[in-house]
């Protein structure tokens, strides 16, 4: 959301009001309905301070409740599905499942929802409210589940898309694992060197007087911050990895500019695009088997999309794909996708089989994204091995060269 400043003229005075909005022109829309003045002019402007506090508490709320976890959400999605595949009536299923639940987040949606269908909202409405929780493809195929009378169906493949997703994500998780583990261990044994073994040197290096080498110079002056700073060190490292995320989940433009940034980050790249270009066609693909329009379909593939970046160029698909343009057109417009994509779905749009092709493109990006994650390990290893070599260098240096030094004086006296 965010937020503008609104100049109004009422009753020959100038006033300045202040509304939250997703864009400008439904800022100008509220603006009109809370002020009977004339509006003279509107601006973006930075949100206030309480409104940070207030999401800070937000987040921290949310953070109490706890959220959802993947495989709690598919487990419960399997058990409607099978439920309404026995002819169970959906109130009745989700009561029986909330009452077994163990996630406690999840137990009172369920039990909610449950309650807002024996009140005669439809299963669709009702998980409007649950829209951040339960995500935009959990109510697009609960709703075509509805439209087509076949909820066991629609349920059955939500939970194979989330399923997919939750293997990728783990897939990842496995890959970084070794690569994260190793690199603690490294800056733990370095922390530990630099504040217990060098300043044993740095009172025989003081004795002689000496000027120092400059790999010496940046031990000892590592030396010093950590033993004299390292709690603040840590307090500011903590703190701002801590606002950061903020920034991240609050600031879209933020959000943007690191998103931009991983993007240009070697490795990093590649993993996010393969990553988001996957799981943008594995729904895409998902929905236009199940028989979701086009449009509605790319909405919420979109929306499964995360990188800001390519999230806005994929928006691009379906606004052209909204004026007339071909799948093929709109896709080559993104500059994301390579040639033999954009053939397959020119191929696809011709024949008929758009859907099939699009499975296809899945597969292929599904494929690319494993052999990255598969090989992982050797990508980062060259890395590794340059910051292992790195610090082991500046260790050496830093200690013997003085020692040599010190060598040639006494063999000098």
């Amino acid at each position: 959301m965010r937020y503008y400043n609104v100049k109004v003229l009422s009753k020959g005075k100038k006033d300045y009001i202040l509304v939250k909005s997703e864009n400008k022109k439904e800022a100008l829309k509220k603006a009109k309905l809370k002020t009977n003045g004339i509006i003279l002019k509107i601006e973006e402007t930075s949100p206030p301070v309480e409104e940070h506090f207030k999401e800070i508490q937000k987040q921290l709320q949310n953070l109490r409740k706890g959220k959802i976890k993947r495989r709690d959400l598919i487990t419960a999605i399997r058990q409607l599905a099978v439920m309404a595949n026995a002819g169970i009536p959906i109130h009745d299923s989700l009561t029986e499942i909330a009452n077994h639940t163990t996630n406690q987040q999840l137990k009172v949606i369920l039990s909610d929802l449950a309650e807002s269908i024996n009140a005669g909202i439809s299963f669709s409405k009702s998980l409007e409210k649950y829209r951040p929780q339960l995500g935009s493809l959990t109510i697009t195929m609960i709703r075509l589940g509805e439209q087509t009378g076949d909820m066991s169906h629609a349920l059955f493949t939500l939970a194979d898309i989330l399923e997919k997703i939750d293997e990728n994500v783990r897939k990842f998780k496995k890959a970084i694992r070794y690569p994260l583990i190793t690199l603690t261990a490294m800056g733990i044994a370095f922390t530990i060197l630099i504040t217990y073994v060098v300043p044993k040197f740095k009172s025989i290096f003081a004795k002689f007087h000496a000027e120092l080498p400059l790999p010496t110079k940046i031990l000892l002056w590592l030396e010093h911050a950590f033993n004299t700073y390292g709690l603040y060190i840590l307090l500011g490292l903590a703190l701002s990895i801590i606002i950061s995320i903020y920034f991240y989940r609050t600031n879209k433009d933020f959000k943007y500019s690191l998103d931009a940034l991983f993007l240009r980050t070697y490795l990093l790249k590649d993993i996010i695009y393969y990553a988001q270009l996957n799981r943008f066609m594995m729904v895409f693909s998902e929905l236009t088997k199940a028989g979701i329009p086009i449009i509605d379909g790319l909405d919420n593939a979109i929306n499964m999309v995360e990188n800001s970046v390519i999230k806005e160029k994929l928006a691009m698909v379906k606004t052209m794909v909204e004026k007339g343009s071909s799948i093929e057109e709109a896709f080559a417009e993104t500059k994301l996708f390579e040639n033999m994509i954009l053939q397959m779905l020119a191929a696809g749009e011709a024949s008929g089989q758009l859907d099939a092709m699009i499975e296809k493109i899945t597969e292929y990006y599904g494929m690319k994204f494993d052999n990255i994650l598969d090989n992982l390990s050797s990508y980062i290893e060259p890395i590794m091995l340059a910051i292992i070599a790195g610090l082991v260098l500046l260790l050496a240096l830093g200690i013997f060269l003085p020692m040599w030094d010190m060598a040639k004086v006494v063999q000098g006296h």
